[in-house]
């Protein structure tokens, strides 16, 4: 039995078995930290959360639309028991129609800002825009009879403005129509509260704009608008044309939602992006007529630029179609400690393997625990990188873990393989590792490639480097190499 267990012991199969053990223990505490990270990524989207439920959340912009109240009167038959006409009675209901502006252009600056909850930083913005267009001449005749012989009594419009949370709007926008200055109000009135544009502000047309209104002529608006939101502000485009003009000192812009920008500039000093959007390729008017249901679901769905057309009513408008700009941020030290933790495996296995080539060439004898204690070494760069790219920049915190895990791999390596200049040459295959996994994680678009000429590499290294080697002869030195009896032994 000892024999059997002398023989396995100097076995190079039975070592290289031993080391793939290793290997396959050295994934518990990987995936523990992986565990770790993928929590303290979720406490991240909760503090993000509660931010928002406290502060102001991400902001989706619709407006300003008018809106014009109606109330539709006809007679309809009275009939008895028996179904005969005995007489008329008067009915009526309330409706609103909707007009769209002609064209609406944004011009606006978003000023980026970091908000703190516990050590995790928010981007915030605030946008100072200026929203300019005009609405079209309105025409009554354009205004659709649901019942036969009915008359139709218009009452005074109102501007109708929203966004998805009211409590980032900084201060009260202010608002010139017609020449008229005009003063917004809480909610939208003649809505169901469950409707939803009817959480939104409104301002009533007087003076000057009212007159315009009723004279039937066009009437042109400016609008100033403040307004802070989270990372991401989406823009409906409501009007027959669409523009707008947005920049921010942010240097790290994401475009997204339905339209991408149509020109876009981004530099370290910020970004400048132009949009420009016809009705004619978006759903978008479609979508806000079925969200501005009415009291009782009877609202008039038909806008000025459809007035034959109905839509369903409903609630709930869906995926609104917008164009987007968000805030991101430039890395993400919770992604990007993922991504390096799934080279973990690999980054191991290659150090093993490189102890496993010093041992074998330079005729030493690593112990197991002396092969687990480097592997525990490597899997603790990962949650030192954690640790500290909490507190720092990712690429300090990447240098400070790689330069610590290297020292201590140098000394220590120092001591077992008998010699500063070993251990040197070990750290220093170990550095170069670790600037291969930052190549890797800094080009996120080319990772696969680089990953794949990575391994690539070091098993061509590896077999032109052992290309001459006689295995069995190595085996054979191995096991006929004399076992050292510790002295206590000896003296027994």
């Amino acid at each position: 039995m000892f024999q059997l267990l002398k023989a396995l012991q100097s076995s190079m199969l039975a070592k290289v078995a031993g080391l793939f053990f290793l290997l396959l223990l050295l994934c518990i505490p990987l995936g523990e930290i992986d565990s770790i990270n993928r929590a303290r990524g979720e406490s991240q989207r909760e503090a993000a959360d509660e931010l928002a439920a406290t502060y102001a959340g991400r902001q989706t912009m619709v407006g300003p639309l008018l809106l014009v109240p109606y109330v539709e009167r006809w007679m309809e038959p009275l009939r008895n028991a028996q179904g005969k006409v005995i007489g008329q009675e008067p009915r009526s209901k309330e409706m609103a129609h909707v007009v769209f502006p002609d064209k609406l252009h944004i011009e606006g600056s978003m000023a980026p800002q970091e908000r703190y909850r516990g050590i995790f930083r928010i981007p915030f913005y605030t946008l100072d825009a200026t929203l300019s267009g005009g609405f079209a001449a309105f025409d009554p005749k354009a205004v659709p009879h649901s019942e036969t012989d009915s008359k139709i009594e218009f009452k005074a419009p109102l501007i109708a403005f929203n966004v998805s949370d009211l409590r980032g709007l900084d201060g009260s926008p202010a608002m010139i129509m017609g020449g008229e200055a005009l003063r917004f109000r809480q909610r939208v009135p003649g809505l169901d509260d469950d409707a939803w544009f009817a959480n939104g502000i409104h301002a009533p047309v007087t003076g000057a704009a009212l007159t315009a209104w009723q004279a039937g002529t066009p009437i042109p608006f400016e609008m100033k608008l403040g307004l802070v939101g989270q990372d991401t502000l989406a823009i409906a485009p409501i009007a027959e044309e669409t523009t707008a003009h947005l920049r921010s000192l942010w240097a790290h812009p994401s475009f997204g939602g339905r339209f991408l920008a149509a020109e876009r500039s981004v530099t370290p000093q910020g970004f400048d992006a132009h949009w420009r959007v016809s009705s004619l390729v978006t759903s978008a008017r479609e979508q806000v007529r079925a969200g501005l249901s009415g009291q009782g679901g009877s609202a008039d769905v038909a806008g000025s630029a459809h007035p034959a057309a109905a839509v369903p009513t409903r609630r709930n408008m869906g995926s609104l179609q917008t164009f987007d700009v968000s805030l991101a941020q430039p890395i993400n030290v919770y992604s990007m400690s993922t991504r390096a933790g799934k080279y973990g495996v690999l980054f191991i296995g290659l150090v093993l393997m490189a102890a496993f080539m010093f041992e074998l060439f330079r005729k030493l004898r690593l112990h197991p625990i002396q092969y687990g204690l480097v592997g525990l070494s490597i899997a603790l760069f990962f949650l030192l990188l954690l640790a500290l790219s909490e507190k720092f920049t990712f690429w300090m915190a990447y240098a400070g873990a790689a330069s610590a895990s290297v020292m201590l791999l140098a000394v220590y390596f120092s001591a077992v393989l008998g010699g500063w200049r070993r251990g040197m040459s070990f750290g220093a295959f170990v550095a170069l590792l670790y600037g291969a996994l930052y190549g890797l994680l800094a080009s996120e678009s080319n990772a696969l490639l680089l990953g794949a000429l990575l391994i690539f590499g070091m098993l061509s290294v590896l077999m032109l480097v052992t290309r001459k080697v006689d295995w069995y002869a190595l085996s054979r030195r191995s096991e006929a190499a004399p076992v050292v009896v510790p002295e206590a032994q000896t003296a027994a």
